[in-house]
This record gives C-alpha cells, structure tokens and sequence, in this order.
C-alpha cells in the first residue's frame, strides 16, 4: 500500500534509508490504528480521528518530539495523497502536535577534550588511532554519525571534508593541519584491504562501519575522558558547535558547518553560549 509513497520519498524527495525506514513504521502504526485496508480509505479519515491517535500516543507515555515525527510522517503522506488526487482534502491541516520539551543540548567541557587529555586515553596502534581519528573528526567538524559513516577518501581533500548530509545536501568544512596528519598517519599503518576501501573508516574487509560500532567506540572514550552522563557521537557535535559559538563563530557560519536547513535548529546552540557568558560574569564581575 505504502510502497509507491516510499518510492516517492526515496527518489524524488531523496530522503535518507533511515528516514524512509522511520516513516514506513510510523504510517504503519496509523494504518492499524485507523484499520486501513486500502489506500483510498484515506480519504475517510478526519482531522478529529488524528487527533484520536495524537491522544492514544500520548496516553500510552510517547514523548511529544515522537509524536510530531510521526504526524510529519503523516503529512507528508496526505500531501503526496492530494498530489496524486488520491483524496480531495487533507485533514492533517487542522492537525497541531503537542509543544516539544526544550532542552538544552549536552556538551563535554573544552577541557575534557583538550589534546593532552586525550592524548592519556588512547592507544598508540592502528586500533587506537582509528579510534581517535573518529573522536577527533566528530568534534573538530561537527559531522553527525551518518555523515562519519560514509565519509570517502575521496571527499578529503586540500584542507576540507565534502560531506553527504541529510536530504543528500553537501557541504565543506574546513579540517585543521594536526587533523589530516592524524589521517595520513591512520593510512600508513592501515592493512592492505583497508588501504583499498574507498571509504576513511573501514572493517577489514574494506566495507564501512556499523553504526553500533562507532557509538560503542566513543562511548567508551568519553567514558573515560569527561563526567557526562550521556556519551554518544551526537555529544561531539553539540560540543563542537557549542565551543565554536564560545569562541566567537557566527550563527551563520554555524548553521552551515552543521549542515542544518533551517537558522531554528541552530540557534538551540546560544542558550548554552549564554550560559557560558553568564557563568564567566559571575566570576569576574565584581558585583556578580
């Protein structure tokens, strides 16, 4: 029923596997929930019956930035319904989702990730530097677990990363000179198979990184590294873009090196700036 909608998102909305995979489950709940048997039963459903199901979610403990995933899903399967005049109206235009918790980002202290510090954690073999190259390139560009995951051989190049974001939206950002050493270091000591994969960080036989693996890889370093209490991939990035606004970047520029498609997504960022400015006005202020 759904596969000719997904086909849509997959080549000429040019959504990623992931996102695709996401809104397959979500219209799938709706379909049971709604007892859908045909495509064209959609155009029975109303915007009260939506909000039935916004409810049942919320009743049954679903945070509200799930719940609003999941009716993007299902407002863009109704507007794909309208382009293919499957149905005449579209109910989801009555349809609010409930106000999403807004929450600071988490970030590592710039301490935690210093050099010297990092220096302590890792060992000084292939596995070890492999490990620290993927530390470093996730804090030092901000890239998201995804982008790391594909990144080529090829797409470094002359002081830069090209990177495939989501929507198949690319972007350079510049990498630093102790970066791409870090890098070449990491090929000289790659086994044969490696050396031949065309993708940065590889298994041995030359095909790229589980997901899973480079989570479990730098959760254990920053394990070992800072105090959080989360320790994923995504932390790297909230620290990257939270120390580069510290140190003066602009949200602009921000907003480009994160590869975000809207100027809201990053602004999240100077709440944790201003509380790095407030803290620093309390320490030296002398009425502070």
């Amino acid at each position: 029923m759904l596969g000719s909608f997904l086909d849509y998102l997959r080549f000429e909305k040019r959504f990623s596997e992931h996102t695709i995979k996401a809104y397959k489950i979500d219209l799938s709940e709706f379909v049971l929930f709604a007892e859908i048997n045909t495509i064209s039963d959609f155009s029975s459903i109303s915007s009260s019956f939506v909000r039935s199901w916004i409810v049942e979610l919320i009743e049954n403990k679903l945070k509200a930035k799930s719940v609003n995933r999941k009716l993007a899903a299902l407002r863009t399967f109704y507007k794909w319904l309208r382009k293919e005049e499957i149905i005449q109206t579209n109910p989801m235009t009555k349809v609010k989702g409930p106000k999403n918790e807004k929450r600071l980002p988490c970030f590592a202290k710039e301490s935690e990730l210093h050099s010297s510090k990092l220096d302590l954690v890792f060992d000084d073999n292939e596995k070890g530097i492999m490990d620290r190259l993927m530390m470093e390139m996730f804090y030092q560009t901000g890239i998201r677990l995804s982008e790391l995951i594909n990144l080529k051989k090829a797409d470094v190049s002359n002081g830069k990363i090209k990177v495939l974001g989501k929507r198949n939206k690319e972007r350079l950002i510049p990498v630093s000179n102790d970066l791409i050493n870090l890098l070449n270091q990491f090929y000289m000591i790659q086994s044969s198979d490696k050396k031949q994969s065309e993708y940065v960080f590889c298994r041995k036989n030359g095909q790229k990184l589980y997901p899973t693996f480079v989570y479990r890889r730098i959760n254990y370093y920053l394990s070992l590294a800072t105090s959080l209490d989360k320790k994923s991939p995504h932390i790297l990035r909230h620290s990257f873009a939270t120390h580069m606004l510290n140190r003066g970047a602009g949200i602009e520029t921000l907003k480009d090196l994160l590869g975000h498609a809207n100027l809201s997504a990053t602004q999240i960022y100077t709440h944790n700036s201003f509380a790095q400015l407030n803290s620093i006005y309390k320490q030296s202020h002398p009425r502070g």
